[in-house]
């Protein structure tokens, strides 16, 4: 189970006057690793949402594969649609590291357990472009991840420099 390796938790709204939002999410365990997606389609309403869906439904169809040419099936199935911003991560349990990329502003952060109550921030670089638009060349990145951290994907609803504000709980 997922619970086992993390816990995690998703906080979303559509916005006003919307009954769809184009921001989702994926969690998903294969095998000692833990999958993140995190997408937003283009835009707003029905049509950001499909493209999101679709995105997502892509990320869990190839999700045994490397996270680049997960991205890359992704921007082959989008192509028909408005695309998406996406953020994916993989989290090896027993390696204790992390994979991530994103392409577009999908921001990630990861927050280093601190030991002596200060903590450290390391921050994902998206690549500019949109995943089924133009995708640019993708080259995941290694960290190395520790009991107690703390990673956080957010789409571009939430203002930037929210990092610096995060409230966390051991």
């Amino acid at each position: 189970m997922i619970q086992d390796f993390v816990e995690w938790g998703v906080a979303g709204r559509q916005m006003q006057g919307e009954t769809l939002s184009g921001d989702l999410h994926l969690v998903k365990q294969r095998e000692n690793e833990v999958l993140i997606a995190v997408a937003d389609g283009l835009g707003h309403g029905q049509a950001a949402a499909e493209a999101a869906t679709l995105a997502l439904s892509t990320v869990d169809e190839h999700s045994g594969e490397p996270l680049v040419r997960i991205l890359e099936h992704c921007s082959r199935r989008l192509r028909s649609t408005r695309g998406v911003v996406m953020s994916v991560a993989l989290l090896d349990v027993v390696e204790d590291s992390m994979e991530w990329l994103g392409v577009g502003n999908v921001a990630g952060v990861l927050v280093h357990a601190g030991t002596d109550g200060h903590r450290v921030q390391e921050s994902l670089l998206p690549s500019q472009g949109v995943v089924g638009i133009q995708l640019p060349p993708l080259r995941a990145r290694a960290v190395k991840i520790a009991s107690g951290d703390t990673i956080v994907l957010a789409t571009d609803g939430i203002r930037p420099g929210f990092e610096d504000e995060l409230v966390l709980f051991d």
